[in-house]
């Protein structure tokens, strides 16, 4: 039976986190059975490792391995990538292609970033984790298949089954064992051990001298929050490594290398209320929507005057639309004052001739000049929109995922609209 040390070097792990050594310990624990196994932690803390430990540690060690970054592979091809497809099953699709299930069969496939799989990829993955069957894109020949899965994701996956992102069932079959590995800055003890292996292996790669931290450097690489782990840490290694003639790094060298704001956590509120916006076309929908309803109020109140020409009469039978347009707090004399700075026209009540012959000789000498246009059709922004996202939709086949993208909105508002507009 290896121990946790040796593990550690066989896999080239570094350091001595009791945390860290807990996720070592369960994946050896795990690995002799075909459990399924979600590595959860944050993106950078090394998940890639545990699948390998579980995978030499199991009975399928001699089988295949096979990592997957489910992120990287574009959804209308995933299906094709994980269970293969027949020829002629799509556009492209020239010959018969065997999926990684199938190639993996006795072996272990690792599922990277799995909470970024399309929902109708989770249906079938599910079908493979309940009983070892999968079909072929464009079959409909039932396979069989052995393989071990380990899944990890930096996801909250309790967050994406409230979004209905993710199944809360397959959560369940993948996390049979939940194994978290802790961020580099609850692992303070191992930083600088890290930080001095990277700059070693630097130093060997590039040829040069090894750099070395002052005391307050190390300090300063303690108590840095390191939101990239492991990953982002190597990097600020490599880059001192490579940039720096005096290879003893002080705490101000070091500083100028690590991303400037503040390292102290913050309480974000993740909640949106229904009156938040997603986007700025959002916006100015709102603003561009409320400026024609105000429009159309004072066009209405003009006619009114313009109809009547009793300032007082008006003011009484639209209180409430003075109110909406002016505000409730205007005063009745204020809104006089608006009426007299305007100049109301009399109309002509005793002929049949157009309500538009004006009157006042001086009010016809002062507009001699205006001309006559004709109104142009209004632009109604409810169609505008509706046409818009149409003409998405149809673009990229129905996948509101894409939709939303492209029109800069979220994918629930996106949803929302459509059920408004009956789509």
């Amino acid at each position: 039976m290896e121990t946790i040390q040796s593990i550690k070097q066989r896999f080239g792990i570094i350091g001595n986190s009791p945390t860290l050594n807990r996720a070592i310990e369960k994946a050896m624990q795990v690995a002799p059975t075909d459990i399924s196994v979600l590595v959860t932690g944050e993106s950078g803390v090394g998940k890639e490792s545990i699948p390998k430990i579980i995978h030499q540690l199991s009975h399928r060690k001699h089988g295949k391995y096979i990592a997957v970054n489910c992120g990287a592979i574009p959804e209308g091809t995933i299906d094709s990538e994980l269970f293969g497809h027949e020829k002629g099953a799509f556009t492209g699709a020239t010959a018969t292609r065997n999926g990684y299930f199938e190639v993996a069969d006795g072996g272990t496939i690792f599922l990277d970033e799995v909470g970024e799989l399309p929902l109708t990829t989770q249906v079938r993955l599910l079908r493979v984790l309940e009983n070892g069957e999968f079909i072929k894109v464009g079959s409909s020949k039932v396979q069989k298949t052995d393989v071990r899965i380990v899944a990890a994701t930096n996801v909250n996956m309790f967050d994406a089954i409230k979004k209905e992102k993710f199944r809360e069932d397959l959560f369940y079959r993948l996390s049979t064992v939940d194994i978290n590995l802790p961020p580099l800055r609850e692992r303070q003890e191992d930083i600088h051990i890290l930080f001095r292996k990277f700059a070693s292996d630097f130093a060997l790669k590039y040829k040069m001298p090894t750099i070395k931290l002052t005391d307050d450097a190390v300090q300063l690489l303690i108590k840095y929050r390191w939101s990239g782990n492991i990953r982002q840490l190597r990097n600020v290694a490599e880059q001192v490594s490579v940039l720096e003639q005096n290879r003893t790094i002080s705490a101000a060298t070091l500083n100028s290398y690590l991303p400037t704001g503040s390292n102290l956590p913050a309480v974000i509120n993740t909640t949106k209320s229904e009156s938040d916006f997603g986007s700025e076309r959002e916006i100015l929908y709102k603003v561009l929507f409320d400026m024609k309803a105000d429009l159309n109020d004072l066009k209405k109140l003009t006619m009114e005057l313009m109809k009547t020409g009793n300032i007082k009469e008006v003011q009484k039978e639209n209180e409430s639309l003075i109110e909406k347009i002016y505000g409730e707090n205007e005063s009745e004399a204020e809104f006089d004052e608006h009426i007299e700075d305007m100049e109301v026209l009399s109309i002509s009540q005793n002929s049949g001739e157009s309500n538009n012959t004006l009157i006042s000789e001086n009010t016809q000498d002062k507009y001699h000049f205006a001309e006559e246009i004709e109104e142009e059709e209004t632009l109604s922004l409810h169609d505008k929109e509706l046409e818009l996202i149409k003409k998405s939709l149809e673009r990229h086949k129905g996948k509101r995922k894409l939709a939303a993208e492209e029109l800069g909105i979220s994918e629930r508002t996106l949803y929302r609209k459509i059920k408004q507009f009956d789509l």
